[in-house]
């Protein structure tokens, strides 16, 4: 029974610290949906703990599996084989692994649920075309990038925009007839991440 317990926790542990590995880069992608900005940087303080997270999960998850798997004792007289709860099959561990790597995994597809909001921009004069690089911060995996790009699309006479979480900023090409810096720094500020004023 003890033994059940543990690997019930583990799994458990295991589930919890995969989603939490992936907890800085689900809000944006919940909040595009949602259509909440201002949210979505909300758990970006977990990032650096993300390879620990990953671990945890992996070590909780590989002992759950090994206490299911590991050969019961002989000398249990006494007990008797009866129907394992839901908890204690093989589905759920397998079930509960792999909802673990799918989350774990996330931010490295995460960028399909953003809709392609890029429009094109009729240039009427090449000198109204002006490029402006944002320092940006908060930006912690690539769910955020597409969270920052698709806010500053939202903009008319946006040219072009590449945002980088691992330079910490956003370079946005625009016609400067149809918005301004000021739009795109509140833009980009209304999803959650902050444009950095030197």
């Amino acid at each position: 029974m003890k033994t059940e317990n543990t690997s019930k926790n583990a799994a458990y542990t295991g589930l919890f610290a995969a989603i939490a590995a992936s907890s800085c880069c689900i809000p944006p992608v919940i909040a595009l949906i949602a259509g909440v900005g201002g949210s979505a940087s909300a758990l970006s303080w977990m990032e650096p703990f993300r390879p620990y997270l990953i671990g945890l999960a992996v070590i909780a998850i590989g002992y759950a599996w090994y206490a299911y798997l590991k050969p019961k004792k002989a000398d249990d007289c006494c007990e008797v084989d009866a129907k394992p709860k839901w908890y204690q099959t093989k589905g759920f561990l397998i079930g509960i692994t792999l909802f673990a790597a799918i989350s774990i995994s996330f931010p490295y597809y995460s960028h399909i649920f953003y809709p392609d909001n890029k429009k094109e921009v009729i240039v009427v004069n090449q000198s109204d075309i002006q490029t402006v690089n944002f320092d940006v911060k908060g930006m912690t995996c690539a769910s955020c990038e597409e969270h920052v790009k698709h806010a500053v699309n939202e903009l008319e006479g946006i040219v072009n925009v590449a945002a980088s979480y691992e330079k910490a900023n956003a370079e946005v090409e625009f016609d400067n007839t149809k918005t301004s810096k000021e739009d795109i720094e509140k833009a980009i500020n209304s999803t959650g991440y902050k444009v950095i004023n030197k």
